[in-house]
C-alpha cells in the first residue's frame, strides 16, 4: 500500500517589499487581517494572505506606506498617528478593530509599541493621558520599558500570542519583563543577515510570517523556533 503524505504547510516565507527587505517598516498585521503599503503586486498580495491566513488590505497614512511604523494592533484594536486621514481611519475601523489616535509628541505607534493579546510593552516617554487610551483600545496591561535599552520597542522585537522573538543585547531585567508582560516564551536573534532590529525584518502572527529577504537560513531556523512554528 502506497501511503500518501499531506503536504506540510509553508509558516515562514522569504521576501521584499519592491526590493526593501525591512517588511515590518511596511505592514502590520493580527491573526485576522494585514495591513499593507499600497503598490504591491497581486501575486505578494496573495502569498501575504497565504502565509499569514488573513485578509490582506492596502492602506496609506498621510500618503506615507510605512504602515507598520505607524500603526499597532491587536486582535481588539489598533493605535495610530495623529495625521491619519479619515479615509484611510475607515479602512481600520471597517476591520473589526477599534481605533485610537495618539496625539502624543511621541506617535509612530508601530515603532514605539509592542503588543499582542496578553499585553504591550510601549516607548518609556508615552504620556501617561496615551498610555491610558493604548490600554482602553487593547485592552491589555500597559508596561512602559525598553528593549537593549532602546526605547523603539516596537521594532526592536515582534511578538505573537505564541512567542517572542527580539534584538540580540535585550538584558536579563529586561527579558523577564518581556516575558511577564507577553506571556510567552522570549527568544534573541537577528533577520536580515545580522540586523538586530527584528521588528522591521519580520511580520508575523501565530499562523505564519514573512521575513526579509536577505535572511539567512541560520536566522530562519531562530525565527521558525521563537515564533512557535516547529512541530
Amino acid at each position: 500500500m502506497v501511503m500518501l503524505q499531506m503536504p506540510v504547510k509553508t509558516r515562514l516565507e522569504l521576501m521584499n517589499f519592491n526590493e526593501n527587505p525591512n517588511l515590518g517598516v511596511f505592514c502590520r498585521t493580527n491573526d485576522a487581517v494585514a495591513f499593507i503599503q499600497k503598490g504591491l503586486s497581486k501575486k505578494q498580495r496573495k502569498n501575504i494572505s497565504k502565509i499569514l491566513e488573513v485578509k490582506v488590505v492596502e492602506l496609506s497614512i498621510a500618503d506615507a506606506s510605512v504602515i507598520g511604523s505607524l500603526l499597532s494592533i491587536n486582535s481588539t484594536g489598533a493605535v495610530v498617528c495623529d495625521f491619519i486621514d479619515k479615509d484611510s481611519l475607515k479602512i481600520v475601523e471597517e476591520n473589526d478593530l477599534n481605533v485610537c489616535v495618539i496625539g502624543d509628541k511621541i506617535n509612530a505607534a508601530g515603532n514605539d509599541i509592542l503588543v499582542n493579546d496578553y499585553g504591550a510593552l510601549v516607548h518609556p516617554d508615552f504620556k501617561e493621558k496615551t498610555i491610558k487610551e493604548i490600554k482602553d483600545i487593547f485592552e491589555v496591561p500597559i508596561y512602559k520599558g525598553t528593549i537593549s535599552s532602546l526605547k523603539t520597542v516596537g521594532m526592536s522585537a515582534v511578538v505573537t500570542n505564541k512567542g517572542l522573538l527580539c534584538h540580540p543585547k535585550v538584558t536579563d531585567d529586561e527579558k523577564r519583563i518581556l516575558e511577564k508582560v507577553f506571556q510567552v516564551p522570549v527568544m534573541i536573534g537577528t533577520v536580515n543577515h545580522g540586523s538586530p532590529v527584528i521588528g522591521s525584518g519580520i511580520v508575523a502572527n501565530t499562523k505564519g510570517a514573512i521575513i526579509g529577504d536577505s535572511t539567512t537560513g541560520i536566522e530562519m531556523g531562530r525565527i521558525e523556533e521563537a515564533l512557535g512554528f516547529l512541530d
